[in-house]
């Protein structure tokens, strides 16, 4: 008996597997299942589910969608512009920031310069003697919920053990963890790690390449940025322009 969308000859040949298949008859459903299927039997249309894509799986990821950071994760960004990418998610976040560097650190934040992305009235630098004493730090921010965003320079590698600490104090506070990295250095329990480089143009320093080099809920695309100063705003800048 013919069935929609399939010949006859087909349709005979699925029978005749069905029923050695029925009878245990081996031998003869060996030689059905060798011998080859011209090309005029097979039905010209397919049914409709099994030509059903999923199509989300191949859509690409807006820059809105990723930036501003998924609130209640931790992230992670790495590279010469990582501070500034920082500095950029406080400004356009607007809330409270806790900023937590060790206190030996070198190279210090300029509030002059920090100002151009983010009111410095609404962060408070908190130093650490220690890398153990910055997650700590870090933990029990994002897990209190008293400020918006929580920054944190690391310079040992963070460990799948922290990493998943982080991402639950993030959780239960609801804020946005970022971790400021060294090479190399990120936990495969991140949201989102960033690589952030600069970008030379005469006319305009704020020009940064960023680049999701890990994302656990989407692709990894690359942007050419560069911060508005007036309205605090990343502006997305074609690469075609640069």
């Amino acid at each position: 008996m013919e069935k929609p969308g399939f010949s006859a000859p087909l349709c005979d040949t699925i029978q005749k597997i069905c029923s050695c298949l029925h009878k245990q008859n081996k031998n003869k459903l060996l030689n059905l299942l060798i011998s080859p299927i011209l090309p005029q039997t097979l039905p010209q249309t397919l049914p409709r589910p099994l030509l059903k894509l999923d199509l989300r799986q191949t859509e690409k990821v807006g820059f809105d969608a990723c930036f501003p950071l998924r609130r209640g994760r931790a992230h992670e960004a790495v590279g010469p512009s990582a501070v500034a990418f920082a500095a950029a998610l406080c400004g356009m976040d607007g809330g409270g920031v806790l900023w937590i560097m060790e206190s030996h650190t070198r190279e210090q934040i300029n509030p002059a310069g920090f100002a151009e992305y983010c009111d410095p009235a609404n962060v408070l630098f908190a130093y650490a003697k220690s890398g153990a004493d910055v997650l700590a730090v870090a933990e029990e921010a994002l897990r209190s919920g008293a400020v918006s965003v929580v920054v944190a320079e690391v310079s040992k590698p963070l460990d799948l053990t922290a990493g998943r600490r982080l991402q639950l104090a993030a959780e239960t506070g609801r804020a946005i963890g970022l971790f400021v990295i060294l090479e190399d250095m990120g936990s495969n329990a991140t949201e989102t790690r960033w690589r952030c480089d600069p970008l030379f143009d005469a006319g305009d320093s704020t020009l940064q390449r960023w680049q999701i080099i890990k994302n656990k809920r989407g692709t990894l695309t690359t942007w050419v940025v560069r911060w508005d100063a007036q309205t605090r705003r990343i502006i997305v800048v074609s690469a075609a322009a640069v």
